[in-house]
């Protein structure tokens, strides 16, 4: 397509060939086509190329937070740009083109959490939501929106697993283990494993997937040196320095999504997610890692929020608004037939219908990835 065309309405791919996400994309595309008409160019820090953005077509271009000489800015506003400039002051960019990292979040952990971007951009969510201010409330939800687009173009062609559990589950515990391996043997089987990424279950499985690479004695000894801290209560400074001293051990692990919230301000984020979708809006946030699971998800034992999510991916399956249903893998019986009777329901709704061939209840973490593959085909 010739890129001084009017982008037309198209395929996701083929929106996302005309972003600009890089310094090194800027260059490609100006060299190639001499020209930014209809491209997004994103959180790019253009300072240091006033030349091809006085000289380049910008007619359609929209800037999305990007560092420009003031003469350049106003420039490509007059040939027909769009210019939204970088917000100064916030501790989070809401125009970001890329997910979070754990060593992003936790820049300055060494001076305690409450120094670290993830506490202060809770701290800036906590002080705007009470406040009520509009701007505040636009600048969430562009970042929540940016964060969606870059998720999805990380996970183009994955299978991805959604784990979900509580916080409550302890370092140190029999079930704590048992999520981690069941993170490692997904991710050993190709898969990808998205979680609520926080502390607990959640952060058992990111663990798993990252033990993938190494031998079978790698997890046993992360495990061993996380439970001297078994919670992120009294300190998320010592809980995510633990899992950071186990990264630093064994670098170079196994790859997984983490997509944690900013809404549950008492849960900060794990340290094991490769890359961390971060959200100020849970329920963008619980709804778009359900819907990104697209090869089933493995419910473990957990209370308010973990029976929310089960019902969340029940719905869809239900009315298979969004196609096929996929797999769903509850664990512990007595969990959910007694404590949290959630598997009787489901299987009411599911009665008579397509996805009543896709949801099982399994006694131990062990057989989920069993349960998984069999149910998915």
């Amino acid at each position: 397509m010739d890129p001084t065309t009017p982008a037309q309405p198209q395929s996701h791919h083929a929106s996302h060939d005309r972003e600009i996400e890089s310094l090194a994309e800027f260059d490609r595309v100006v060299s190639a086509h001499g020209t930014l008409a209809h491209y997004r160019v994103q959180a790019v820090d253009l300072t240091a190329r006033t030349d091809a953005l006085m000289s380049a077509d910008p007619t359609g271009a929209v800037f999305l937070g990007c560092p420009m000489d003031p003469g350049a800015a106003a420039r490509v506003r007059a040939a027909g740009a769009l210019v939204f400039p970088p917000i100064p002051g916030l501790p989070f960019d809401p125009y970001r083109a890329r997910v979070y990292s754990p060593e992003e979040l936790y820049a300055r952990l060494d001076e305690g959490y409450a120094a670290t971007p993830d506490a202060l951009a809770y701290d800036w969510f906590q002080q705007t939501k009470s406040d009520g201010d509009v701007f505040a409330s636009m600048l969430r939800a562009i970042h929540d929106d940016a964060v969606s687009d870059a998720v999805d173009e990380l996970l183009v062609g994955a299978r991805v697993v959604g784990v979900m559990g509580g916080h409550a589950m302890a370092r140190g515990t029999k079930s704590y283990a048992g999520a981690a391996r069941l993170g490692r043997e997904l991710t050993r089987a190709g898969f990808t494993v998205a979680t609520g990424g926080g502390p607990g279950a959640m952060e058992a499985a990111n663990l798993g997937a990252y033990a993938a690479p190494f031998d079978n004695g790698m997890l046993d000894d992360a495990l061993l040196l996380l439970s001297k801290v078994a919670s992120f209560t009294p300190s998320v400074t010592d809980w995510a320095r633990s899992a950071f001293e186990v990264r630093g051990r064994w670098p170079g692990g196994g790859v997984s999504v983490s997509i944690p919230t900013w809404f549950y301000g008492h849960e900060p984020p794990n340290a094991f997610g490769a890359h961390i979708a971060k959200y100020f809006a849970n329920a963008t946030r619980e709804d778009g890692l359900l819907a990104r699971s697209n090869a089933g998800v493995v419910f473990l034992p957990g209370a308010a929020g973990t029976v929310q999510e089960v019902f969340d991916n029940a719905t869809p399956n239900y009315y298979e608004s969004r196609g096929e249903p996929t797999p769903m893998v509850l664990v512990d019986r007595a969990h959910w037939t007694e404590r949290l009777p959630a598997w009787p329901l489901l299987t009411s709704l599911a009665s008579g219908r397509t996805m009543e061939s896709r949801i099982a209840l399994v006694d131990r973490i062990e057989e989920a990835p069993e349960a998984l593959k069999r149910l998915g085909g």
